[in-house]
């Protein structure tokens, strides 16, 4: 059974995901600023503490956790994401920087922190958007978001090659909408293809069995075009 970490666990996909991979035996660290709803699992293979991607001391106690109470990390799973749907003229320097503080800024912290504890065996996945990629379909509004999921595609494919020798596999997922929480906040009203349990499914396996078959790769997971 392996070590997860998986991060925006409190709805949606990750909190879909962390219920697969410890109802499957795995060891899970769910992380979220609101704790509560993976507390109501009451699930004994599930580990939850309140934790902000951009706090300095949060990052602090991932890291004594980690470092304490497992050997290793075997995969972690960057899931945590913000999604600003905003005419681009009207985008605050502030919420611009936000958003790149969770999506980028933020997922470069996590995995520093949880790096020196993955062997050559484990993989990172990073979850990306379809409006990151570049030649994808783009909306107006997804300025911040799109451009921030598209720097954590690129971040992807530096990691894998400065990591390459000692390891672990870095893989970025693109995915297409999934009918979320998120997703209905920014978009009210749309219906898309994909639940979070179905996407949470595909993820769960593909983090377990992909760095087999890939690493530094970008995996554009949607049945639209283009």
């Amino acid at each position: 059974m392996a070590n997860i970490i998986i991060t925006g666990s409190s709805r949606g996909i990750g909190f879909e995901m962390a219920k697969l991979f410890a109802n499957d035996g795995h060891q899970v660290l769910a992380l979220s600023r609101n704790d509560k709803p993976i507390l109501a699992l009451n699930h004994p293979n599930i580990t939850t503490f309140p934790f902000d991607l951009s706090s300095s001391r949060d990052l602090e106690i991932l890291h004594d956790f980690i470092t304490t109470t497992w050997e290793q990390v075997d995969v972690l799973i960057n899931n945590a994401g913000m999604l600003l749907n905003k005419p681009f003229l009207e985008i605050s320097d502030q919420e611009f920087e936000a958003v790149y503080r969770v999506n980028v800024f933020g997922v470069a912290s996590v995995t520093k922190t949880v790096l020196p504890r993955m062997h050559k065996s484990g993989h990172v996945v990073t979850i990306s958007s379809m409006g990151g990629v570049q030649g994808s379909l783009k909306f107006p509004g997804l300025a911040a978001y799109s451009s921030s999921k598209a720097a954590v595609i690129t971040l992807t494919e530096l990691w894998a090659e400065e990591f390459k020798e000692k390891g672990p596999s870095f893989n970025v997922l693109a995915l297409g909408a999934v009918q979320t929480e998120m997703l209905e906040e920014a978009f009210p009203g749309y219906q898309a293809p994909n639940t979070a349990l179905e996407m949470a499914t595909y993820i769960k396996e593909f983090s377990l069995t992909g760095n087999k078959f890939y690493n530094g790769k970008l995996l554009q997971v949607s049945s639209s075009t283009p």
